[in-house]
């Protein structure tokens, strides 16, 4: 008996599907599941690489032992949608209406996830998959903390054996129209805590306490008030973002004994995450000599900042948007993180994906033709790819 014939994957039709699946991070709700079941009915072998409660999705076809190959990622986890009665459309429907595909996930990133496999099953079968392979990683932990999702991928991958040799992360990186943007690189995240502790004491008589609330308004004006860097050739200059300052302290006439801060710092290739912290730890313990104020710092990472130098795979991917959008992307680095922090570790990795502008809002939606343009633009990058595999 033959085997059964794989069957086509429709681009729009998936995205819906996916979208009417409520999958708020870290619960990716079946998604991971239904992407399982189109890839497997279009000839390709699924495993799962689940760790701490995430489901995790590696497909593969073709022979990673006869050739290049192509890796994608991506994720089927979506922020909270908020009310869903702001909406125009419920946030979980996937309707199609005025030319558009709504709800969460439609933008970031299910569209980008459903392309993809649209394009890798229509490559597959065409018999363009002569040598090498393609694999596919799809992850329920991109929106969270992200402690068991592509790591985890990554480390299942290291243990079989497979590799990517290139990979796309199908982030939506063009800001309004599509074509427009790429990302061959990000900035690194780094969030910092402060707790300050000083001697509670009357308002009136501060000269008998420690005020940790003015040590700590001295420690976040030298922060905010001396740049990072003037940014570099690829990197836009590094930020420090206050996010929070609290206190909690409820009384007109007491000094309180500790206040609370955090910062945000996004980082260009000048840092790294390491040294950030122990700059900041520098600077805190000057305030602290000066006001009497001990002044605590705990620094978490979440990624340091790469970039994938322009090369033969940049223009790869490049010239494929180019041919099916007539627009040339730009090669940023802007923006927030991304899974491609972790793969990079593996192998080179550009992101391209849909229009953004309307991801983690109200009323987040996608074009119908940006989807099926998405879908033409990743076909082309596998014909470019493995006509001509690039080094490097």
């Amino acid at each position: 008996m033959s085997a059964p014939k794989a069957q086509p994957i429709d681009p729009v039709t998936l995205t819906g599907e996916l979208v009417r699946i409520p999958s708020v991070t870290p619960d990716e709700g079946a998604a991971i599941g239904h992407v399982a079941e189109a890839l497997a009915q279009a000839g390709f072998a699924c495993h799962r690489a689940d760790r701490g409660g995430v489901a995790n999705l590696v497909a593969l076809a073709g022979d990673p032992a006869a050739g290049p190959v192509f890796g994608f990622n991506g994720h089927v986890d979506v922020v909270p949608p908020g009310e869903a009665g702001l909406w125009r459309h419920p946030p979980f429907s996937g309707e199609i209406a005025e030319g558009k595909l709504w709800g969460r996930g439609a933008a970031d990133m299910k569209s980008g996830v459903a392309a993809f496999a649209a394009a890798a099953a229509r490559f597959r079968a065409e018999g363009r998959l002569e040598k090498g392979a393609i694999v596919i990683t799809v992850t329920g932990d991109e929106e969270g903390d992200a402690d068991y999702g592509t790591r985890a991928i990554l480390d299942w991958m290291w243990a079989k054996g497979l590799r990517m040799d290139h990979c796309l992360v199908g982030e939506p990186t063009c800001p309004q129209v599509m074509g427009e943007m790429m990302k061959i690189g990000r900035r690194g995240s780094v969030t910092v805590d402060f707790v300050a502790r000083g001697v509670q004491g009357h308002s009136a008589y501060p000269q008998r306490a420690k005020n940790p609330v003015h040590a700590l308004v001295a420690l976040l004006a030298r922060l905010t008030g001396t740049p990072l860097d003037a940014g570099t050739a690829h990197f836009e200059p590094s930020t420090l973002v206050v996010t929070t300052f609290d206190v909690g302290n409820p009384a007109a006439n007491v000094i309180p004994a500790e206040a609370r801060a955090r910062v945000n710092i996004r980082f260009n290739d000048l840092h790294t995450g390491a040294g950030l912290i122990e700059r900041l730890k520098a600077m805190a313990a000057e305030v602290e000599a000066g006001t009497g104020v001990q002044i605590e710092v705990a620094g978490r990472i979440s990624g340091e900042a790469f970039l994938t130098e322009p090369g033969p795979f940049t223009e790869l991917v490049a010239s494929a948007v180019e041919s099916e959008t007539g627009r040339r992307p730009e090669a940023s680095t802007s923006g927030g993180t991304s899974d491609a922090r972790f793969i990079k570790d593996m192998c080179p990795v550009v992101e391209f994906g849909i229009v953004g502008s309307t991801m983690h809002k109200t009323d987040e939606h996608v074009a119908v033709e940006d989807i099926r343009s998405l879908e033409r633009v990743y076909h082309r990058i596998l014909e470019s790819y493995f006509a001509a595999p690039p080094e490097g």
